[in-house]
């Protein structure tokens, strides 16, 4: 999904400090917000557990080509991801390894297109992709949390955090001070013509799956673009069995064999022969 691939960058906060002073209009401190978010969440013990997901669903965005694109997201502890997104008979697909990353797009010409990731796809990868909630053992992980506010999200009184990555890229999430589930979160990116704005992701229905808690919408949209894109997830597997293959470089057809995702849901039981 388009504005998923840039962070901010601050070097404002040392990666192993923690802003623990409690702000005086909140009464709770950064660390007991996130805490009470992690246990709303469903508690680092079940996020632990999870090993790999896979999220099939649909986006649905004013700016594609039909009102619906299927998707398919797969994800292997601790950051391995495939994202593929297949429409009219072509494939959109994004695949990092852990270490590298790998994008094919569709071409006038017909023969998909594969390029490497770029430098700042590779940052936001390393940094952003981890299967592990976000706050779950952020310290353990480098991560440096700050409460930065009190803010007003869609009638919700919520906590806007400062969390910035050991890379020293940073983003906002607010939390909602009633339930302590993620509300919104903000954070600057770039896209491919080399254009600058903010991107701003709202989480919504959450649902319990396997005693974690999961939003089953999300909604994206930037400064730039008129309308808003929406993320749909049909359905969620937890900790299936991946072949080793999802998470390898692509061939493009014709030169190999490209493993489609549809055969990933297929050999984890989601989808039927």
């Amino acid at each position: 999904m388009r504005g998923l691939i840039a962070w901010m960058l601050s070097v404002c906060i040392l990666p192993c400090a923690f802003a623990g002073e409690p702000a005086p209009e909140s009464g709770l401190s950064a660390e007991q917000i996130v805490e009470k978010n992690i246990a709303a969440r469903g508690g680092p013990d079940a996020w632990r557990k999870i090993q790999s997901m896979v999220w099939v669903g649909h986006i649905e965005s004013a700016n594609a080509p039909t009102p619906n694109l299927p998707f398919v997201l797969v994800q292997q502890h601790p950051n391995k991801t495939r994202f593929e997104i297949r429409t009219q008979n072509q494939i959109s697909l994004h695949v990092y390894d852990g270490t590298r990353g790998w994008k094919m797009r569709p071409t006038s010409s017909g023969k998909p297109e594969l390029q490497p990731y770029t430098r700042e796809e590779l940052s936001f990868a390393a940094d952003g992709q981890s299967i592990v909630e976000p706050l779950t053992d952020f310290q353990a992980r480098g991560i440096t949390v700050a409460l930065d506010g009190i803010d007003e999200v869609e009638g919700h009184k919520a906590y806007r955090l400062i969390v910035t990555l050991p890379s020293g890229a940073s983003h906002h999430v607010w939390i909602d001070a009633k339930t302590f589930l993620d509300l919104k979160s903000d954070r600057e990116y770039r896209n491919s013509q080399g254009q600058s704005g903010r991107l701003a992701m709202f989480y919504r229905n959450y649902k319990t799956i396997e005693g974690v808690q999961i939003p089953l919408m999300i909604e994206s949209g930037t400064d730039i673009a008129k309308a808003s894109d929406k993320m749909v997830i049909d359905k969620i597997t937890l900790n299936p069995q991946l072949d080793e293959m999802t998470f390898a470089r692509p061939n493009v057809p014709g030169g190999g064999k490209l493993v489609s995702a549809r055969e990933t849901q297929r050999s984890v039981g989601i989808l039927r022969p």
